[in-house]
């Protein structure tokens, strides 16, 4: 049995898409939530195997949910949204979301989406797919690989977090933030937390 939450602003939708499953005997919804915050409290308590995760709600960000989801650990998250500009496309993948699909897909490739981002294989709408392979194609700087972790790590520096909080807020220890953000130094070329936090914002790797 593969166990999801959802996590969207709105109550019909979240609705329609549970309604979606209810046919497959191997998918349960156990949860559903209404903001990024709300999924990331829900999968703490639950420990669901994958989060269907929308993008962008009043109450908080899916995308920020998604990095801190993934950072700790506690579920994969798959993107189900109507949003496909490439920005969003890609602070969805450079968060750690293992698929993005969007709320016109059909209930049994959803069903299908569902099972193979549970085993941890990548899965992308077709238009998604273009319109990552396009980005990668087009000339431009090289932004340096950062993984989930790091990421979430430099978020919290951004807000102005402590490495003690950091930590709490990722379930992670203070030892561990330290580490993640040496990488990050590294990979970005940087030797202290404000220039990492300007540079990895002027790359758009954080908000």
């Amino acid at each position: 049995m593969i166990r999801i939450i959802l996590v969207d602003d709105h109550p019909l939708v979240r609705e329609g898409i549970r309604g979606m499953l209810a046919g497959f005997d191997d998918i349960e919804v156990v949860g559903q939530g209404a903001s990024g915050p709300e999924g990331v409290a829900l999968a703490t308590k639950l420990s669901p195997d994958l989060v269907l995760m929308d993008l962008r709600m009043p109450g908080g960000d899916g995308v920020t949910a998604t990095r801190q989801l993934t950072a700790s650990g506690t579920a994969r998250v798959m993107v189900l949204t109507t949003y496909e500009s490439d920005e969003d496309i890609l602070r969805a993948i450079e968060a750690g979301a293992t698929g993005y699909l969007l709320k016109d897909i059909a209930p049994g490739a959803l069903a299908t989406a569902i099972r193979a981002a549970a085993r941890g294989e990548t899965v992308l709408a077709p238009s998604v797919q273009s319109a990552l392979l396009s980005r990668m194609r087009q000339p431009g700087p090289r932004v340096p690989t950062l993984s989930p972790q790091e990421i979430a790590v430099l978020a919290g520096a951004a807000q102005g977090k402590t490495n003690a909080a950091i930590g709490t807020s990722l379930h992670i220890s203070e030892t561990t933030v330290k580490t993640y953000l040496g990488r990050a130094y590294e990979k970005l070329g940087v030797g202290d937390r404000t220039s990492a936090v300007r540079k990895a914002i002027e790359l758009r790797l954080i908000d």
